[in-house]
């Protein structure tokens, strides 16, 4: 059946990411991947706009992680927010994933090396304030692995590393582009102390959704992060229950989709939008779908339902 009215609603608030309650994650994060030069300041419009969760990577083949910094630092400074306001995501991305000209690493050191050299870059460039006097006050809070390395045991590696600055300059970590198998394998691993908090992967028709991985995760209290959500389902923005719940609650079919995806359970998605009036739209709609998950529960139960059946999940 469903989930509840009551059950549904709670995936839409804050909640708490591994064991650190300090390390809180709203529903949205902003993705700073391919903004290039614009990244400082499409940060700082995100932050006004309302997003309380930054998702970056120490990968400057994608991504400008100093630039994402000097967003935050300016949102800080500014008085837009607080430090402890923010959820700030970075991940450790392997060799594989870098450009080979430009990475925060060397890559003839070992896996635990460049961990600790990744992640001596990540919080420099991720200080809340330019102050030197400060420099032992800056935190994370998620790593997540970019992408499984070439080897389990290689991923086993770069985790124990990982495990070494949590919980007081990491609060928790995370993987990416993983398989069920590799999560399942990462979460008994005797070697790992620290279980996965979230799982960051791509949301599409490709991996049928990734609904046992999902399973997997809602089973362990892992929080899902969707992304490529938007531009990867044409034809789930265009479906029913996201086109039906669009007029119905009269926000933008892309807002529907968000909150369908949410819907389905524990999962918080990736939003990259770079347009200020989007952003407030995509950050308002999970409360105008509260609304009307109250005023119209039946009608939300039956789109919900719908939109199980179109991305396979068992309701």
């Amino acid at each position: 059946m469903a989930r509840a009215v009551s059950q549904v609603w709670e995936t839409y608030c804050l909640r708490p990411v591994g064991d650190s309650a300090s390390a809180i994650l709203p529903v949205f994060l902003y993705g700073t991947a391919w903004k290039k030069d614009r990244t400082a300041d499409l940060v700082y419009t995100a932050v006004n706009a309302g997003f309380r969760a930054i998702d970056t990577a120490a990968q400057p083949r994608h991504y400008q992680e100093n630039l994402v910094g000097d967003g935050i630092r300016k949102a800080i400074a500014d008085g837009v927010v607080r430090r402890e306001d923010l959820y700030v995501q970075t991940k450790f991305s392997p060799i594989s994933a870098q450009d080979p000209d430009n990475m925060p690493y060397d890559p003839k050191a070992s896996v635990t090396e460049q961990v600790h050299a990744s992640i001596k870059s990540s919080l420099h460039n991720l200080r809340p304030s330019e102050d030197p006097k400060t420099a032992d006050d800056a935190y994370i809070d998620t790593v997540v692995i970019h992408s499984p390395l070439r080897t389990l045991q290689q991923t086993l590696e770069a985790w124990v590393a990982l495990e070494t600055y949590v919980p007081h300059r990491i609060r928790s970590l995370g993987i990416s582009n993983c398989s069920l198998p590799v999560l399942r394998a990462l979460f008994t691993a005797p070697e790992a102390k620290v279980r996965p908090a979230v799982v960051q992967n791509r949301f599409y028709e490709d991996t049928l959704f990734d609904t046992e991985l999902r399973i997997f995760c809602r089973e362990n209290q892992i929080i899902y992060q969707s992304f490529w959500t938007l531009t990867a389902n044409p034809d789930l923005v265009r479906s029913d229950p996201v086109q039906q719940l669009a007029t119905a609650a009269q926000i933008s079919p892309a807002a529907a989709l968000y909150t369908l995806v949410m819907g389905l359970g524990d999962i918080a998605v990736l939003n990259g939008t770079t347009n200020e009036g989007r952003m407030k739209e995509d950050l308002a709609a999970p409360i105008v779908v509260q609304d009307f998950i109250q005023t119209h529960p039946e009608q939300w139960q039956q789109l919900l339902q719908g939109f199980q059946a179109a991305v396979g999940d068992p309701n």
